[in-house]
C-alpha cells in the first residue's frame, strides 16, 4: 500500500465519520429527543449527545484536515487547483463551525449547570437547527468535490 493510498483512505474514513456522525445525530437522534416531555431531561441528553459527538469527531476533524493538506499538495500544480482551494475553504469553514459548536455547547452546559434551562435551550437551538445542518451540507459538498478531484 502506497503512502498516497493510506492518506486517501484515512482522509475518506475521517470525512465519513465526521459527516456521518453529524447526519446520524441530526436525522436519527435529534428527532427522538424532541418527543421527551421533560424539558430538563431533553436539554441534559442533548448536551450529553453533543459532547460525545464532538469528542468522537475531534480526532477525525484533525486527521481530515492534515491528510487533506497532504493530498492537496499533489494537485497544486494542475488544472484542478481551483477545486482544491474550494474544498480546502469548505473544510476550513467546517472546522471553524465545529469549533463554534464546541464552544457554544460549553456555554449551554454552564447555563444548564446553573439551572438556567431557557438559557441553555437558547444557546443549543441554533447549534441543532443551523450550525449542524450547515456542516452537514458543507461536508456533503466537500465529499462530492473530493470524489470529483480523485475521480478525474
Amino acid at each position: 500500500m502506497s503512502q498516497m493510498h493510506l492518506l486517501l483512505t484515512l482522509h475518506v474514513l475521517s470525512a465519513i465519520i465526521w459527516v456521518g456522525g453529524m447526519i446520524a445525530i441530526r436525522v436519527a437522534v435529534h428527532p427522538l429527543k424532541l418527543v421527551w416531555e421533560d424539558e430538563e431531561l431533553r436539554i441534559n441528553r442533548n448536551l450529553a449527545v453533543t459532547k460525545r459527538l464532538l469528542f468522537l469527531a475531534l480526532p477525525f476533524v484533525l486527521i481530515s484536515i492534515a491528510t487533506g493538506i497532504m493530498l492537496s499538495a499533489t494537485l497544486k500544480n494542475t488544472s484542478l487547483v481551483f477545486l482544491v482551494h474550494v474544498k480546502e475553504t469548505i473544510w476550513l469553514v467546517m472546522a471553524f463551525n465545529f469549533s463554534w459548536i464546541f464552544l457554544r455547547r460549553n456555554v449551554a452546559q454552564r447555563a444548564f449547570n446553573n439551572l438556567d434551562l431557557p438559557g441553555a435551550k437558547r444557546v443549543m437551538m441554533p447549534l441543532a437547527n443551523f450550525f449542524l445542518p450547515l456542516n452537514i451540507i458543507l461536508g456533503l459538498v466537500a465529499l462530492w468535490l473530493g470524489v470529483s478531484l480523485r475521480g478525474v
